[in-house]
């Protein structure tokens, strides 16, 4: 899609147009002030003068009997008394002198200054004051246009044979599906009418970052054909009140004009917000903001073809007004990829790099579980750099299976020097996760497991990738997910008798899902199915916040320790029971820094089967 730009002229545009114009009336003013300095001299000095041919211009002033010249460089204007001369005129002729004309007579020291320094301030101030008048005065209305303080500041794009279609957004089918019925509607809507259906004045797109809200927006801007506004929620506020309606009428009036149209505003939260909410006052520019665009989405006439499209990570937040039907009819939810979105999104950023043949995009998805769009275009792109960093133009299967590491954990910090100690430590840890989660019945496969420290802080990791995609979990696979966390701090603990700093991450992970099992999924016998705390924000990381007694919470608190610690106590029975194991995998990663999940699963069968 091209964007189509009109020319803007900002304010600073009229306030340099006022200081040029002071620095020209300057440039021309003060040469002829200091030019007409003057300097007293006698007749005799202006003889001498001449006969040395030093003269420039020369005024005979008879009437004051005075006699005005200047210096050859014409700099300094003098003033010699006139006394009678025959040889006057021919004493000119010979000096090679300008004479007959008028010289610019000095100027009064008061005029001077103000013509050079009042005069251009006050110009200055009167115009400054007048656009100030026309900012204050109807802010939001016709006067503060004239300035462009008012005018949206949408972008508009028309038809164009480039820019992103359906067929470059992959993973997301029913969000296309829905978005795809708009665009047909824009171009037959007769059929839509015929059967007397009308189409969504507006449609939510929501979703997690990096789902690719933004980038189906674009879709329908480039398969619609149709002109296209596109606007950021947090464009519409301003530091002058009213300025957020005004472009907010603004941005409908030419959408109307433009109609059949798309309006596409993103990060929409930004104006959206509920009212009333505490955090902002009753005469806030955000809610005048919201309250015009209320107003405006819900004065469409019927098929106007107008369709708004809006973009959030944050529905919760949102006024109910704005998402009730009428406005805002249809919710599209931009979910993560599953396993088969994330092929297919991995295929379309392949598109654009060289890949080897041996490339599996199908076991990358599996390792990248739970990835959003925007983060598997970054691994495909991390491959790229992996291989031109290694003299190559081909990516190959070992540069993709990298970069996910990257995205996880960061690159390999190479300046990290890690003791004996430290080494074997670390080993014995990661060893310690991937033993209890093989030893568990509910426990997704070791892909790796690594001891090479990381730029995110992590000494070292265990990559788990479960087979497909897992959209449910049983008490049990919550259980053993917590004794895998455990794992680490077990091993520390039975090889060495003490314990480190290493699996406070573990410690974090762990507590956290054995509170939401009995906070929040109702799994524990004491608090059945009643929920003792609610998430808000679900897009962006889930916060959760308690809502029981305070002699609830502790009753919480106890289960959760208890609930860890009965797990941690199994992970040191999986351990102990599998010592030589341990003390053999723990050995080769201390060796070799990285295990396979192929070499982890042949080491620890070795001679189970004999």
């Amino acid at each position: 899609m091209k964007e189509v730009k009109s020319p803007k002229k900002p304010l600073i545009y009229y306030y340099l147009i006022v200081l040029a114009a002071i620095l020209l009336f300057n440039m021309i003013v003060t040469p002829l002030i200091s030019q007409s300095q003057v300097v007293e001299v006698d007749y005799g000095t202006f003889v001498q003068m001449a006969e040395d041919q030093e003269l420039g211009q020369v005024e005979v002033d008879e009437s004051q009997n005075q006699i005005l010249f200047t210096d050859k460089d014409e700099t300094v204007l003098y003033k010699a008394g006139m006394i009678p001369d025959p040889d006057l005129a021919q004493l000119l002729k010979t000096s090679g002198a300008k004479y007959g004309g008028e010289i610019l007579k000095q100027a009064n020291p008061i005029v001077s200054f103000l013509l050079s320094w009042v005069l251009p301030i006050v110009i200055f101030a009167l115009v400054g004051q007048y656009m100030s008048r026309k900012l204050m005065n109807q802010a939001g209305g016709k006067d503060a246009m004239t300035f462009g303080l008012g005018k949206s500041n949408a972008k508009i794009y028309v038809q164009s044979t480039k820019g992103i279609r359906f067929s470059d957004v992959a993973g997301e089918d029913e969000a296309k599906e829905s978005l795809a019925e708009i665009v047909d509607y824009l171009h037959s809507p007769k059929k839509y009418t015929e059967a007397g259906a009308s189409m969504p004045k507006g449609i939510l797109l929501v979703g997690p970052p990096g789902t690719g809200k933004t980038m189906l927006a674009k879709a329908v801007a480039g398969e619609a054909n149709v002109p296209f506004f596109s606007i950021s929620g947090s464009e519409f506020v301003e530091m002058f009140v009213g300025m957020g309606a005004s472009k907010v009428r603004d941005l409908f009036k030419q959408a109307k004009e433009k109609a059949p149209c798309i309006v596409f505003i993103d990060e929409i939260d930004a104006i959206g917000q509920k009212r009333n909410s505490g955090h902002y006052g009753g005469n806030d520019e955000r809610e005048q903001t919201l309250n015009q665009l209320l107003t405006e989405m819900d004065g469409f006439e019927e098929n106007t073809g107008v369709i708004i499209l809006a973009a959030t990570n944050r529905p919760e937040s949102l006024d109910p007004a704005l998402t009730r039907p009428g406005r805002f009819d249809r919710r599209v939810p931009v979910e993560l990829p599953d396993l088969q979105g994330r092929e297919a999104i991995l295929k379309v950023h392949a598109k654009k790099i060289k890949t080897a043949e041996d490339v599996d995009l199908h076991v990358i998805a599996r390792m990248a579980s739970g990835a959003s769009g925007a983060e598997l275009a970054n691994i495909i792109n991390e491959a790229a750099l992996r291989a031109v960093r290694s003299g190559r133009t081909v990516v190959n299967q070992s540069d993709l299976e990298e970069s996910i590491e990257v995205v996880i954990a960061g690159y390999q910090k190479k300046n990290a020097v890690l003791s004996d100690q430290e080494k074997r430590v670390v080993a014995y840890h990661e060893i310690g996760h991937a033993l209890v989660s093989a030893k568990q019945f509910h426990s997704a496969p070791v892909q790796k497991i690594t001891i090479i420290p990381r730029t995110s802080g992590a000494l070292g990791y265990t990559m788990q990738v479960e087979t497909g995609d897992k959209y449910l979990m049983t008490k049990e696979e919550l259980e053993d997910k917590i004794a895998t966390y455990t794992g680490g701090r077990a091993a520390e603990e039975i090889v060495f008798g003490s314990v480190t700093t290493g699996a406070s991450n573990d410690i974090e992970q762990a507590t956290k899902l054995a509170r939401a099992m009995i906070s929040r999924y109702g799994m524990s016998d004491e608090f059945d199915m009643v929920a003792m705390e609610t998430v808000s924000n679900q897009y962006l990381g889930g916060d959760a916040s308690l809502t029981c007694a305070p002699e609830t919470q502790k009753e919480i608190d106890r289960k959760v320790v208890e609930l860890v610690k009965i797990q941690h106590e199994k992970a040191r029975k999986i351990l102990e029971a599998n010592r030589a194991k341990l003390d053999e995998l723990a050995e080769y990663l201390y060796e070799n820094e990285t295990i396979t999940g192929e070499m982890f699963m042949d080491i620890l069968t070795r001679g189970e089967n004999s």
